[in-house]
């Protein structure tokens, strides 16, 4: 079992649902992304969502597409990022943590090299953008190989016919994107989330997870009365942005505590 199946049957078992925070590898310093990344796990994370930094991250919105240009003038690429989880997973060997990013980084690595370094690192998903599931089987069968997860993404307009062809390659957890838009958009609908969910699960008995426009605790907690997960990236970039490392370790922790609570204690969002 892998450690994403891990946690979310840990999750199922106790009644709760995921927080699966997003922050970008090399953002705001290489030096702050571990740090980051402890601070995301000792405040309640239950997966990573770690960005690879690319210059054209076309499904992200200015937020994050800001967060991958700091990092890129940082000089951090796909193989720092795998680098920097190699050093995370020497202190927390329990966490579960996924790249996202894009596919040309990994066809220049090489799809075979990149599943190799990946699962030395201790990687436990991946989430390519653009590969469609079509054009992922072959990327699919190598990670599976490396005992890595290939997680897909699923939007408002996925047909029935293409949600379970994506099913069928997917393991870990579906992320499903909660509107037609790009990463950090403000126009939630909780209720189109929820009627669409069911329709997703026909075809699955996998987690899933919904992100793209979750922008506070209240967004959090309403999102997880019908989720499995709640994924929050643009806000956390946001928070931290014009931040100095250290203190941006300390700005994440206290925002991403907040949506646990939240998550945790639905009574606590409705009574502020």
């Amino acid at each position: 079992m892998s450690r994403i199946a891990g946690r979310f049957n840990e999750l199922r078992t106790r009644g709760r649902k995921g927080l699966i925070p997003y922050i970008c590898a090399g953002d705001p310093s290489r030096a702050s992304t571990v740090p980051l990344m402890h601070a995301l796990a000792g405040a309640g994370a239950d997966v990573i969502e770690l960005g690879v930094p690319f210059s054209d991250p076309m499904a992200d919105g200015p937020v994050i597409q800001r967060a991958a240009e700091r990092a890129l003038r940082n000089g951090v690429g796909l193989k720092d990022t795998i680098a920097m989880v190699a050093e995370f997973r020497k202190a927390d060997s329990t966490t579960p943590v996924v790249l996202m990013g894009y596919a040309n980084p990994i066809e220049r690595m090489g799809r075979i090299e990149f599943a190799r370094s990946a699962q030395a690192a201790g990687v436990d998903g991946v989430l390519v953008v653009d590969y469609p599931p079509e054009e992922a089987v072959e990327s699919s069968t190598q990670l599976k190989a490396a005992g890595i997860d290939s997680i897909f993404l699923l939007t408002p307009t996925t047909s029935d016919q293409r949600i379970a062809a994506i099913a069928q390659q997917a393991a870990g957890f579906l992320y499903y994107v909660s509107l037609k838009g790009i990463t950090g958009a403000g126009h939630l609908d909780v209720a189109a989330v929820a009627s669409r969910l069911p329709v997703i699960r026909r075809y699955t008995a996998l987690p899933v997870a919904v992100g793209f426009g979750i922008r506070d605790a209240e967004h959090a907690q309403a999102v997880a009365q019908v989720a499995d997960a709640v994924v929050v990236g643009s806000r956390i970039i946001q928070e931290m942005e014009g931040i100095a490392g250290d203190r941006a370790v300390q700005v994440v922790e206290r925002f991403v505590s907040s949506m646990r609570v939240a998550i945790d204690n639905p009574q606590v969002v409705r009574a502020a």
